[in-house]
């Protein structure tokens, strides 16, 4: 038998790939298409809608009330970039974001790490830190700005009863502290989530690399740092992400609390925006402040992506 011979009788037994039929592919399109389309009518009615008529809002001259026929082009962004009150509100916002990273990081490591290891009543902390999170923000600042408060407040109290002194004016109306009492109990709130996502991230850590680590005569303390902490880095980079996302969008808690005062020391952008359009009835100025808005957090989660996610994602790919 010749050579071409041999090589077509080789081919020829080859199994070929058989391409699947039309109809199934239309049918899995069918599919993806079935799955897909009600999660991007929910973007687009929640999502993109409200964006394009923030958009359209911040070119008008609009108090809410008649036609919009007084067109003002950027006048609005204009007036938005120089009010001072936004600049500060730009400036808080980004206290919140560094403030809860520097103080919110370490801590849910550290109790991360403690709460991982067996010990009586675990499943009783764990419940104890996470407890604050999910309540609902309007009523965990309910809450606190009952105890914050001057006179019959829980703080005040206790605080007279080791020989502090408050603030005369009260936690929430002192301007040099109000901001950073904000901070605290913001991180009271969100601490447990940043716990539960550590927690999740130590359950993917071989205990192989435990074993290693004993074996090697490493201490607890030096097992945390040398494989723990370097395996949940991408945990905490995910979480510092979304810390810095929440951060930005900061409102509830900080609208029940102060309403962004006292004297603007507290104001955000998201509360800026809200008290222009419905307590000032200013909707250019508002949307203009939304649109800004989101122009900072798409920037800023952009950067984010690609200077610190990309590490990631190339390690994945």
């Amino acid at each position: 038998m010749s050579l071409e011979h041999t090589a077509g009788a080789v081919t020829s037994g080859r199994p070929r790939r058989s391409t699947p039929p039309r109809s199934t592919q239309w049918r899995k399109r069918a599919e993806i298409a079935f799955f897909v389309t009600p999660a991007l009518a929910l973007m687009a009615l929640f999502v993109a809608w409200p964006v394009l008529t923030a958009v359209r809002f911040s070119v008008y001259d609009w108090n809410g009330l008649g036609p919009l026929d007084d067109f003002v082009g950027f006048a609005n962004y204009v007036d938005v970039l120089g009010d001072e009150v936004f600049t500060d509100a730009v400036v808080h916002n980004l206290v919140i974001v560094v403030g809860s990273i520097i103080v919110q990081l370490p801590l849910g490591v550290a109790l991360a790490l403690l709460l991982n290891r067996r010990m009586v009543g675990q499943g009783l902390l764990r419940t104890l830190i996470f407890v604050p999170y999910v309540l609902a923000e309007v009523i965990a600042g309910v809450i606190w700005f009952q105890l914050l408060q001057p006179e019959y407040g829980l703080i005040d109290a206790i605080m007279s009863g080791i020989g502090l002194t408050p603030p005369d004016e009260g936690w929430l109306g002192t301007p040099d502290v109000t901001l950073w009492v904000v901070l605290a109990v913001l991180t009271w709130k969100y601490l447990g989530l940043a716990v539960l996502l550590f927690l999740a991230g130590l359950q993917g850590v071989p205990e192989e690399l435990y074993e290693a680590a004993q074996l090697d005569g490493a201490s607890w303390f030096q097992t945390q740092w040398r494989v723990s902490i370097p395996l949940l880095g991408p945990t905490i980079r995910t979480w510092c992400f979304l810390s810095m996302i929440g951060s930005i969008q900061c409102f509830d808690m900080i609208w029940v609390l102060t309403g962004g005062g006292p004297a603007d020391a507290t104001t955000t952008m998201a509360t800026y925006l809200v008290d222009e359009g419905t307590n000032r009835h200013n909707y250019g100025i508002a949307g203009a402040a939304s649109v800004l808005l989101f122009a900072i957090a798409f920037v800023m989660a952009l950067a984010y992506q690609l200077i610190v996610l990309r590490r990631d994602t190339e390690e994945e790919a």
